[in-house]
């Protein structure tokens, strides 16, 4: 019996569960996962904060899956440093040596590394790897990649044009907790306090308030606090059409999710994915919705499924679990400490409940009900509708705070969680594995069945005996599917039989009993078999001949060069005005191109254009849009684009989204065609110099002034608030017209800028400055800087920020003096900022 888990995607959809812990693990298993997936203790996984499982723990999660017919898959979806690659490999070795189904990963550089040290280990693209079209698909077959996890922001239409262009297995998420940010794109986190998203330390930024100022004026969006806070993925009414978009597995997020949040989400999407291969109509029921509402729901949407609409994305007016909606309040009376209820929904006596109020102020208020009353009597049990009088434990609520006409919300409801936990307690009884059964009967010849399980593969049995003819009863196709079906307790369901029968053989009832018991015994020990099957592993360790493939360093002997990037046409005149020789152009609006170009010919400079990051299906054309202004090359911010403009010979500069964090996924970008490569922003200083000393050097191409891209957003902000409209159809494109900044609890004032693509990108405010460690990347043998601009401030301070980089270049003033100059400078104002964080480097292993 072989690996059959190519045949089970290729004959059914894959619903894929999150554990986050052995609890949440059984919980998976009990409730219909096919698969799950989870991180380890030791780091490298996107979710840093969850119990996750330790090495020694995988031998025995694998085989409890495998057991019971469900794959795991390990998170490996996290950045790595080059101090860290001698680290990781050992690890990726024990979880081969476990049998691991897949490992998920999100850094170019550990593809080959795994492939190398267990090349039978399947490798899936995390959603980090910011897969968004075929064409950035198409880049990463050659790596032996077997599955893409897709970008949450694709809707249904643009994943079904994906599976049209790739013959790559294609994983989406359907239901849970939607980052505002690209996956693998987010910054905020790192530029704000040192923990790294990209490192599974996500500080959910997202989340808090923020206020909106458009044009320097305050703007009132009255309960609107959480711009950027979007409502939870809950897509169980699209599983139809995700199907037959030609998406293979479904995937539920939650590894921070309790074991009854993981038991609830994956019951309801059980039941819809089977409904929806039976053809029936996938319907769930109020009370069924209610249900995974009550697990967690910061109000459920289809996300980007359905296409844009930013308005009902992120209403903006909580960011946190809630609930069910289920009253209003009536009155209060603080003298008996009670509340009187408007019921539009069930409520009894134990459930949570919340009051609307301001979170963020603490003023928010909330509590288990004591007791439920209605007409003056005392309910036991559920009332669903009409005024009720509710109490609560003492000093559990602060009565200051509520007032008539507050929505109220059940945030828990303690029987069902007692429900959902009695599936995964005690003895663990996962999904029965259908079985497909051929038999064949002849007279004078032994019956023989061919049994095929999705999980086990395929075997034969056949009877010791030949067959005789009946007297009068001979054997029937009905008689045989009666007998073998008789599996109850055994772990297996019989599915489907067919039966070729010649002349009339009898069977004795004792034959196909002792038959039936001889398949269980074999499929029992294909079960064993397959739960501690291990991979095949590469004998010798092979970082060594990894990095000794890697192009050399060398010290080219031409002098450091400064590259500025500017954002405007207004920038570019003033970094033109001070004699700059390479400028790159990265404008909200392409057709300033055909300007930016011929203006920095006429000043003797050469002009490179800057890609947006994101790549969708449809949307090439902004690439052949650039090409036509015949730049002098590329600054690309993705796979497609790197592929398109080296095709077309114009020379490339892989950007800090690419997350280059060592030299194999630098030398990765070599090999496609990047000239040089912008590392990631996720390094510190140390990480940074660590990194340049086991790569070519040369190939780098550092950012050392900046103001950090903290959310880059399929999301728009202006049309959620600005405009009228929905999305970029009908918004009337504020973006062009207004300034826009959000101010965050601190006070700072963070730009909001768009793109071509209508993507917003909100920077930090403040800029950052990386002078110090020019001087040791010199000696390294770096010889390309950039300092990138982004408000558009007076020629003089452009100019002023420049030479001062100038002459740090050229040895004239030291890295402290810069620092030093530009703190000093009106208006400009600095931070040695996520290249000062101090972080141990295996700080979450």
């Amino acid at each position: 019996m072989g690996d059959s888990s190519a045949a089970a995607i290729a004959t059914r959809p894959e619903l894929l569960a999150p554990a986050g812990d052995w609890d949440c693990a059984r919980a998976a298993i009990a409730n219909g996962a096919d698969a799950i997936y989870f991180g380890l203790e030791t780091g490298f996984n996107a979710r840093a904060r969850a119990k996750n499982f330790s090495l020694d723990d995988l031998p025995q999660l694998m085989e409890m899956l495998h057991w019971h017919g469900v794959r795991g898959y390990t998170t490996v979806n996290t950045l790595t440093f080059s101090d860290e690659l001698t680290t990781i490999e050992p690890i990726i070795r024990r979880i081969a040596e476990a049998g691991t189904d897949a490992v998920l990963v999100q850094d170019l550089g550990l593809v080959d590394l795994i492939r190398r040290t267990a090349p039978d280990l399947p490798i899936h693209a995390s959603t980090q790897m910011t897969m968004t079209s075929a064409e950035c698909i198409a880049e990463i077959e050659d790596l032996g990649i077997e599955r893409v996890v897709l970008a949450r922001e694709l809707s249904v239409n643009e994943i079904s044009k994906i599976h049209e262009n790739t013959t790559m297995p294609l994983e989406a998420f359907v239901h849970g907790a939607l980052c505002v940010a690209y996956s693998g794109q987010c910054l905020t986190s790192e530029s704000l306090g040192g923990r790294s998203a990209n490192r599974g330390q996500c500080a959910q930024a997202c989340r808090l308030p923020y206020e909106l100022i458009c044009d320097g004026t305050d703007i009132d969006l009255g309960d609107q606090k959480y711009l950027l806070s979007p409502q939870d993925l809950a897509a169980y009414a699209l599983v139809p059409e995700l199907l037959a978009a030609g998406v293979v597995s479904l995937k539920i997020e939650g590894r921070l999710k309790t074991p009854e949040y993981v038991a609830n989400i994956t019951r309801h999407y059980r039941q819809a994915i089977d409904s929806a291969l039976a053809g029936k109509p996938v319907t769930f029921t109020p009370r069924q919705v209610e249900e995974m509402e009550l697990s967690f729901s910061r109000g459920f949407s289809p996300g980007w499924l359905q296409g844009c609409d930013h308005k009902m994305l992120v209403p903006a007016t909580s960011s946190a679990k809630r609930g069910v909606l289920v009253a209003e309040v009536v009155a209060i009376d603080d003298r008996r400490k009670r509340v009187k209820l408007e019921l539009f929904g069930r409520l009894k006596a134990g459930d949570g409940i919340v009051f609307q109020g301001d979170r963020a102020a603490g003023k928010e208020q909330g509590g288990r009900v004591f007791t439920v009353s209605q007409k003056g009597r005392r309910v036991t049990g559920e009332v669903a509708s009409g005024v009720v009088e509710v109490d609560f434990p003492r000093g559990s609520v602060d009565f200051q705070f509520l007032q008539p006409g507050l929505q109220v919300w059940k945030s828990d409801d303690p029987a069902l969680t007692r429900e959902l936990r009695k599936s995964f307690s005690g003895e663990l009884h996962g999904r029965d594995l259908p079985l497909t059964i051929e038999a064949s009967a002849r007279v004078g010849q032994p019956l023989r069945i061919v049994v095929n399980c999705e999980t086990l593969g395929t075997f034969s049995l056949q009877t010791e005996q030949p067959l005789e003819e009946a007297r009068k009863h001979p054997l029937s196709e009905a008689s045989l599917q009666e007998q073998l079906a008789r599996l109850g307790g055994s772990g297996y369901i019989l599915s489907q039989l067919s039966a070729k029968i010649a002349g009339n053989p009898m069977v004795p009832l004792s034959i196909l009993g002792k038959l039936r018991k001889e398949m269980v015994a074999q499929l029992d020990e294909a079960r064993h078999t397959m739960a501690k099957r291990g991979r095949e592993i590469t004998g010798d360790l092979v970082l060594g001949p990894l990095r000794a493939d890697v192009e050399p360093a060398r010290v080219e002997p031409t002098e450091p060069q400064l590259i500025v990037l500017t954002r405007s046409l207004h920038q570019l005149e003033a970094v033109l005005a001070t004699g700059m020789k390479t400028v790159y152009a990265d404008f909200q609006d392409i057709r300033e191109y055909k300007q930016a170009v011929p203006l920095a010919r006429e000043a003797g400079a050469q002009t490179w254009l800057v890609t947006p990051r994101i790549q969708k299906p449809g949307e090439m054309g902004i690439f052949k849009a650039m090409a036509k202004h015949a730049p002098d090359g590329i600054v690309t911010r993705n796979l497609s684009g790197l592929k398109f403009f080296t095709q077309l010979g114009l020379p490339c500069v892989a950007d800090f989204s690419f997350n280059a964090a060592n030299e194999l996924t630098v030398d990765s970008l070599r090999q496609r065609g990047a000239i040089r490569v912008t590392p990631s922003y996720d390094l510190n200083r140390d990480q940074l110099l660590v990194m340049a000393e086991n790569c070519a050097a040369h190939l780098l191409e550092p950012v050392i002034h900046q103001h950090m891209p903290m959310f880059h957003m399929e999301h728009c902000v202006f049309c959620s608030v600005l405009s009228p409209g929905t999305n970029k159809t009908n918004c009337g494109r504020p973006c062009d017209e207004h300034e826009v900044k959000l101010r965050d609890r601190v006070g700072a004032e963070h730009p909001l800028k768009a793109d071509v693509g209508c993507r917003n990108t909100l920077f930090n405010k403040t800029p950052q400055s990386g002078a110090e460690i020019v001087q040791p990347l010199i000696e390294l043998g770096v010889r390309n800087f950039r300092v990138e601009l982004l408000n558009d401030d007076p020629p003089h301070e452009i100019a002023r920020v420049i030479d001062l980089y100038r002459d740090l270049l050229a040895g004239r003033v030291t890295g402290e003096e810069v620092w030093s100059k530009l703190s000093a400078l009106n208006r400009v104002g600095v931070t040695r900022g996520t290249l000062e964080h101090d972080r141990d480097p295996l700080a979450i292993i």
